[in-house]
């Protein structure tokens, strides 16, 4: 899963940016939490996909409405590595209810980047 990437972009509405997508040929294949209402669903048509994600999460900003989720084979020497690049950490590496490892730092431009792995 290490070669799959994808963007999220972060909504107030995630019902109705759904049902958006939806209109437009995706298909929800997953959902967190499992049961309820989603704060997080992955949309997918074809062999795209993007997620949405509900308000905000640990070090975003109001204007962090896209970001781009990287799997990696480890989140923890990724991030190292970008940070001898300059990246910064915007969330250290932790582990994830959900089961993955996910830290996030930020491109050159200041986009949001999350790195993830399958614990």
């Amino acid at each position: 899963m290490h070669d799959r990437a994808f963007p999220i972009i972060t909504v107030q509405d995630l019902s109705a940016t759904r049902a958006f997508y939806e209109q437009l040929g995706f298909t929800q294949t997953y959902q967190f939490p499992p049961n309820g209402e989603p704060g997080f669903v992955t949309m997918e048509r074809g062999s795209s996909s993007i997620g949405i994600g509900a308000g905000g999460d640990s070090g975003d900003t109001a204007e962090d409405t896209f970001s781009l989720w990287v799997y990696v084979d480890d989140v923890d020497e990724t991030l190292a590595v970008l940070g001898t690049s300059g990246a910064p950490v915007i969330s250290a590496p932790e582990d994830q209810l959900w089961g993955e490892r996910v830290a996030r730092t930020r491109d050159p431009q200041g986009n949001l980047i999350i790195l993830g792995a399958v614990l």
